[in-house]
């Protein structure tokens, strides 16, 4: 991810091409479909064990947090197109913090990482030299890999332990899965309309496997009778913040790897516009992202990253201005405030969730790959690379009884196998003497996790 890779031959002025209200609102949804961001926070739902309501809650809290962050980042901060949506990353961490310490130490975790964030970025403008400096593509990319394999058993042992019988739902998880496979694939190889099936594709996969599951009484809708349509949202609406030493160390660390996460994006989003991604708007993104992380933590919203699922689909229908994006921030808000459509959304089997979350981790791992060819395969860099992988699995194979004497910081990080490997990554890199042959065999790195 080096920021001094050659800049594509676009022209800048249609990125500030000037776009109606109707079109804004209408790209706005559109980007908003793309981003499936009600997916971490039913992850994480399901690993804290929560009821359909307090489900909804959480999905519609993580809505209002995503749209404010939107609307700081494209608005003011970064001033690019860049889309703000829950992360994968934290996930196992916060499940470890919430089982753990209580659901109020969780939330306090999430507020001093956010501040140091920010104020890496302004004002102390030193985020641009880390990124320089600690990540190259070498431990993005593995990073990357690490998320997705990380995430990866969770998805899949909440299928195999689904309440329920157990053949009927391997059976829903099946067809799910095969939906969105035919979906994505369908999708990336048509020429036709049939491509932007592919912006849907998540949203069809879990409407179909919902249908599949209400064969099988699955799908218990009773929770929706009691919701309101339209709701404002509340300040800590699970509770007060409550701050743990050990919990905010640990969330501390996931920070710094949703903020390579995010850089990702932020280096595909100015290749697709053609706008120049320099010191400034570098640390710009960091006080953005780590003030809407901050914000969105006081409504109860997990840690947000920018999509560059979104970048796609800038590159898909050509509209490179922030107005269709700012938009999306505001749609974001207003559905957050329709309890009603987070309770629809919190009503979808944990079966079928999780059968689009496996499909979801294997994307992820994949495009760390594709970052990971970038790199020349030395014996050096294949230490760099598969030492983390290796370590992220034995994170996150440790067994329960082990775990459990484990102090509390200990249980916290080692819970988080993202954690464990992406720190191994950023050591590794750092100390292995790197020689002439090391070096990567091209600049243009653009892929990230979402």
């Amino acid at each position: 991810m080096d920021a001094r890779a050659e800049k594509p031959e676009t022209n800048i002025s249609e990125a500030k091409k000037e776009v109606s209200v109707g079109q804004s609102i209408f790209l706005g949804l559109q980007q908003v479909l793309a981003m499936d961001l009600f997916i971490p926070p039913m992850i994480l739902a399901g690993l804290l064990s929560f009821s359909v309501p307090d489900s909804a809650l959480l999905i519609q809290m993580t809505f209002i947090a995503c749209g404010i962050a939107t609307i700081i980042q494209a608005g003011f901060a970064m001033k690019l197109p860049v889309m703000q949506g829950p992360s994968f990353v934290p996930l196992s961490a916060l499940a470890a913090i919430g089982t753990t310490s209580g659901i109020g130490a969780m939330i306090g975790s999430l507020i001093p990482g956010a501040l140091l964030v920010a104020l890496l970025g302004y004002p102390m403008k030193v985020f641009s030299k880390v990124v320089r400096k600690f990540i190259p593509p070498i431990v993005a990319g593995t990073v990357i890999v690490v998320v997705g394999l990380s995430l990866m058993p969770s998805a899949i042992n909440s299928i195999y332990t689904a309440p329920g019988n157990f053949g009927e739902n391997i059976f829903v998880a099946a067809v799910t899965a095969a939906v969105l496979i035919f979906c994505m694939y369908i999708g990336e190889k048509s020429k036709s309309k049939l491509k932007y099936i592919k912006v849907v594709s998540v949203i069809l996969s879990l409407g179909i496997g919902s249908l599949v599951a209400s064969f099988f009484g699955l799908v218990d809708f009773s929770s929706l009778g009691k919701s309101a349509w339209f709701q404002m949202p509340s300040l800590f609406a699970f509770g007060a913040p409550e701050f743990d030493l050990h919990a905010i160390l640990i969330m501390a660390a996931i920070y710094f790897i949703v903020t390579i996460e995010t850089t990702g994006t932020w280096f595909t989003v100015s290749k697709v516009t053609g706008e120049n991604l320099d010191d400034k708007r570098l640390n710009g993104g960091a006080f953005g992202e780590g003030l809407g992380c901050f914000i969105g933590s006081f409504f109860g919203g997990t840690p947000v990253t920018g999509y560059s699922s979104n970048a796609g689909i800038i590159a898909i229908t050509g509209v490179k201005s922030r107005k269709p994006i700012i938009a999306g921030g505001v749609i974001m808000i207003i559905l957050g405030m329709m309890p009603k459509l987070m309770n629809l959304i919190a009503c979808i089997p944990g079966v079928v969730i999780n059968s689009v979350f496996a499909i979801l981790c294997v994307v992820i791992m994949m495009n760390g790959f594709k970052v990971i060819k970038e790199v020349a395969f030395t014996e050096r860099n294949m230490l760099v690379i598969g030492v983390p992988i290796m370590l992220a699995l034995f994170a996150v194979l440790m067994p329960a009884d082990v775990l459990k004497g484990l102090p509390d910081i200990a249980t916290y990080f080692v819970s988080s196998g993202t954690a464990i490997g992406a720190i191994a990554a950023l050591v590794l890199n750092l100390i292995l003497p790197q020689k002439l042959e090391d070096g990567v065999k091209t600049n243009e790195v653009t892929v990230h996790a979402n």
